[in-house]
């Protein structure tokens, strides 16, 4: 069917012109729109605005058949076909000027959508304007205007395919964290026939675990989950790995109304595994979805902390998105037409590459397992810096203490000492060094642990004995500051880049007699972590600092430069004097330990009570050094030092 609309009337001479032009244009088929005010790019641009923004109240609007459509109408529909994608409307950019045949005028229209991820989906539609009796361009409205292939009723609609998650790789180039069987333990509620036996069963159930679920499961909201939830339903209560379920299967099978589904879920080798490291990948939650409603969908797998939280984008790779045809079915209910209009394949994830080893993992892991305290293991290869493991306990602990702690180093901090005595020459092996029961200085008294004194001795002995007093002593011969230049030679206060935070220390410098004399022996205000220490000791043994490296791929862009070679005379004096701390020292309950240890304890107070103390011993063996820490730990013979020796001993010699 034809159009046709009054024209309006015009002076002869102006008709005569406008027949004129018309019939030269119209042999070339064409009557291109011109730019003044009447004609209907204006319209175009006001429609294009209008839908974008939601009101066309200043657009004519008219259905194919030529009759006058409310423009709220045309706006509404206009929303519901857009469907999921009508909170962002699309940037609507018109190309060219119109082009008119009679009394219609056909402009093209570029839609660009911006999907989830910054996703661009953009094709080329035609808008059709009428020209009617009031001599004014109006919009002819279809649901093809918004997509060739919609019709009235149909809703765009998104789907999204999760790409495949790269892993975080061990040293080999092997998975760490691969999707492992899990056993998810719920309820469902019309089974259930004392909820609150039934909560007191699984709780005891659950605290029986070895090792302990650490944090351990929450029962407390579990009866008001399973009243509020459809008689039917599954309830969650806990997702446990294969190995703990079985330790509990014959007391919760058989309870009533418990059920269990196998599943897998990507997971570390053990629950304990470098996990605050490492971090976990869990379904998305409220605040990630609200933090970034563009990134994450209910359902969706998310890094949170550790590397797997600070990587996440790396190595979740980029979502599939498809957009379909809805249209209502009976009772009014959204289907898919199986029509697609836009697919973008899913990208896979980047894979991490660690310096991580899973046998001195392992071993770690497993040396922190009795601990009761929060505690921290450390271990780096000798000869390149390469981090083998980063334990944290007790138990799967979230925070990552190895790397982040920032606590007095004790007297693990006379390592750091005497290599700067040994440097200035103020100190021998066998130079006499008095070891007194107390040293006073400006009116602040020293003493040793238990009180013991040694009289006067080779420096050797001072240190194997780990002498309080005799380091106050010598404080002064490493004057202000001596001891944080003989820290930096080890690395300490560096700007590393491992990739992930790390605290690499705050060496005292300056302060008074007293401070010094304290900072001599790892007390005053010198903080550590743990890396940093074993980065230290791993300088010691190696000769000269490298730093701590973490990530193969991506290597972090800004890693400290190697250090200097330290003085070989000093640190031969030095290593020699760690050795003894294990053979006829503070460390002695190593010394049966295969192969050769080496060695230092330390005591660490953390307030005004020297009661309370942190516990310490930094040390290595052959090509891994480490360090491990104890919060309140007490005396490091007691703690720390036992740790070591479960580590040293699950540790392969090769």
């Amino acid at each position: 069917m034809t159009l046709s609309y009054p024209r309006p009337h015009r002076p002869n001479h102006a008709r005569r012109l406008a027949t004129a032009v018309s019939t030269a244009l119209l042999a070339a088929g064409v009557l291109v729109g011109c730019s003044g005010d009447d004609g209907p790019q204006r319209t175009v641009d006001a429609f294009l605005a209008g839908w974008r923004s939601g009101d066309l109240q200043s657009v004519g609007m008219i259905d194919p058949l030529g009759s006058k459509l409310p423009s709220a109408d045309v706006a509404r529909e206009i929303k519901d076909l857009s469907g999921e994608l009508a909170a962002t409307p699309p940037t609507l950019t018109r190309r060219g000027e119109p082009k008119i045949t009679k009394d219609i005028a056909t402009t093209t229209v570029q839609v660009e959508w911006t999907l989830p991820g910054q996703t661009r989906w953009a094709y080329d539609r035609e808008v059709r304007l009428a020209h009617g009796g009031d001599d004014q361009w109006q919009v002819i409205w279809e649901p093809t205007v918004v997509h060739e292939r919609l019709a009235k009723g149909d809703r765009l609609a998104l789907r999204r395919d999760t790409g495949a998650r790269a892993a975080v790789l061990d040293n080999a180039g092997q998975p760490l964290v691969t999707p492992r069987p899990v056993v998810r333990v719920g309820v469902q509620p019309n089974g259930v026939a004392d909820i609150k036996k039934l909560v007191k069963d699984l709780d005891a159930a659950f605290k029986a675990i070895r090792p302990a679920l650490v944090p351990g499961v929450d029962l407390t909201d579990l009866p008001t989950r399973v009243a509020e939830a459809e008689p039917g339903a599954f309830v969650e209560v806990v997702s446990l790995r294969e190995e703990a379920y079985r330790q509990i299967k014959p007391r919760i099978y058989d309870l009533p109304g418990t059920k269990f589904i196998s599943d897998k879920i990507d997971l570390a080798p053990t629950r304990e595994f470098a996990r605050a490291l490492l971090g976990t990948v869990d379904p998305a939650q409220a605040d990630d979805i609200a933090a970034h409603p563009d990134r994450y969908v209910v359902g969706d797998l998310v890094g949170h902390g550790g590397l797997q939280g600070r990587y996440d984008e790396r190595l979740r790779g980029g979502p599939g998105l498809t957009v379909v045809v809805e249209r209502p079915a009976e009772g009014g209910k959204l289907e898919p037409t199986g029509t697609e209009l836009f697919r973008r394949e899913p990208q896979p994830g980047q894979a991490l590459k660690t310096t991580l080893d899973v046998a001195v993992q392992n071993a770690a892991d497993g040396a922190l397992r009795g601990e009761a305290r929060r505690s921290a293991l450390v271990a780096l290869r000798v000869s390149d810096g390469a981090v083998l493991a980063a334990a944290n306990g007790p138990g799967p602990a979230g925070e990552n203490l190895a790397f982040n702690a920032q606590v007095p180093p004790g007297s693990t901090f006379k390592m750091v000492s005497t290599l700067g005595l040994l440097d200035r020459g103020a100190v021998t092996l066998d130079g006499p060094v008095a070891c007194p029961k107390t040293f006073t200085v400006d009116g602040r008294s020293f003493k040793n642990s238990d009180n013991f004194e040694l009289g006067s001795v080779p420096f050797r002995t001072d240190f194997a004995k780990s002498c309080n007093t005799a380091f106050a002593a010598l404080a002064p011969k490493l004057g202000g500051d001596g001891l944080a230049a003989a820290g930096r030679t080890l690395g300490l206060e560096g700007q590393w880049d491992l990739g992930t935070d790390a605290f690499t220390g705050k060496v005292s410098t300056g302060g008074s007699p007293a401070e010094q004399a304290a900072a001599s022996f790892g007390q005053g205000t010198t903080l550590v972590s743990p890396l940093a220490m074993a980065g230290a000791t791993a300088a010691v043994a190696r000769g000269r600092f490298e730093q701590p490296k973490l990530l193969i791929d991506p290597a972090p862009a800004k890693p400290a430069p190697a250090g200097e070679q330290l003085k070989p005379e000093s640190v031969a004096a030095l290593r020699t004097m760690m050795r003894e701390v294990v053979t006829t020292g503070t460390g002695s309950a190593l010394k049966d330990v295969p192969g050769e240890v080496y060695g230092k304890t330390g005591t660490a107070e953390y307030d005004d009570n020297p009661a309370h103390t942190h516990a310490w011993f930094v040390g290595w063996r052959g090509d891994v050094a480490f360090a491990v820490f104890v919060e309140k730990g007490g005396a490091s013979t007691a703690s720390a030092v036992p740790i070591a020796e479960r580590f040293l001993r699950a540790l392969p010699t090769s």
